[in-house]
């Protein structure tokens, strides 16, 4: 049997990604999270399989986690952990830097527990503003100064220098935005259309120019279990995300229609830092990974407002 530690698992992403994994009788999953932004309501209590527990631990605190990894013998483990949301990372920047203990605590306990790769979850805004569109995970500069942004640029180099000093493989992954069921309140397309149903206004940063591209989680998560069943992508990078690019402000406009509400559009002053003008990544890889097309946006957007959150 695989034994998989999953931290951040009662997040959104993390724990799409773990149950997925529970699926598959062959793995035993441990559910490692602090449940300071995630949910035990988003463990996967649902399921009949018995292959997986939840432990509640701050990967950032180094007893707490050494107590789980310790007690286990990983075979891999996914390090999605972390403070996430541009207004909630811009509020605490200090807390976003506690991340850094979060590297050095997973990657230190699994080169000395024989962790076979740690997959790691990087970001889009490493790339800051956009010099080349797509953003390619080779040539375009990692230049942004938030501190989001830096800790997982720093995330990325502990992962390689981890790989270089003690043999240690990494998968990095860089995700864009992604949306889906169990995504919370807080980010634009759950938040709009939360807002959407109730009729309430729906408040844009900035003119509302500003691009973005949108992934299913569905395809987030399996591009990378891809990569893990089989053994892809290894001491190496890829963006995970969708490449069609549209304006904040016509995802509002989109979401008003489909869901025929009488919301208003606000707009509100741009925020001071992290709103990056544009971001697009070039997924090529994702695409050859996953062997099929991306679920179209209004194709996602119906599949959420059908999902039990929505409802």
């Amino acid at each position: 049997m695989t034994r998989i530690l999953v931290t951040g698992g009662a997040g959104f992403i993390g724990s799409v990604l773990a149950e997925k994994l529970i699926l598959n009788k062959d793995n035993f999953v441990v559910i490692v999270d602090d449940l300071s932004t995630g949910s035990e309501t988003k463990l996967p209590h649902h399921l009949p399989n018995d292959n997986w527990r939840f432990v509640k631990a701050d990967v950032n605190e180094y007893r707490e986690i050494a107590e789980v990894m310790l007690g286990e013998n990983f075979d891999f483990v996914f390090h999605y952990a972390a403070l996430v949301g541009v207004q909630r990372t811009q509020e605490n920047p200090v807390k976003v830097l506690n991340d850094i203990e979060g590297f050095k605590n997973i990657l230190s306990l699994s080169k000395s527990n024989g962790v076979k790769r740690v997959f790691f979850s990087s970001s889009s805004e490493v790339y800051g503003e956009p010099v080349e569109l797509p953003q390619h995970e080779q040539t375009t500069p990692l230049n942004s100064k938030v501190p989001y942004a830096v800790v997982k640029n720093i995330g990325e180099a502990f992962l390689r220098s981890y790989q270089q000093e003690f043999g240690l493989d990494y998968t990095i992954f860089r995700f864009f935005n992604t949306y889906g069921p169990k995504q919370s309140d807080d980010f634009v397309m759950s938040k709009f259309l939360f807002k959407a149903l109730k009729g309430e206004d729906i408040t844009i940063y900035g003119d509302g120019s500003q691009t973005r591209t949108f992934c299913y989680c569905d395809d987030n998560v399996d591009a990378c279990l891809k990569a893990f069943y089989e053994n892809k992508v290894v001491n190496d990078v890829i963006n995970i995300g969708g490449e069609n690019e549209i304006t904040i402000l016509d995802l509002a406009h989109k979401i008003i229609s489909v869901t025929n509400s009488s919301s208003k559009i606000v707009h509100l002053p741009a925020l001071k830092d992290g709103d990056m003008t544009r971001r697009c990544p070039d997924n090529t890889k994702m695409k050859e990974l996953l062997g099929r097309d991306l679920l179209g946006i209004d194709e996602g957007i119906s599949r959420l407002l059908a999902s039990p959150q929505f409802q």
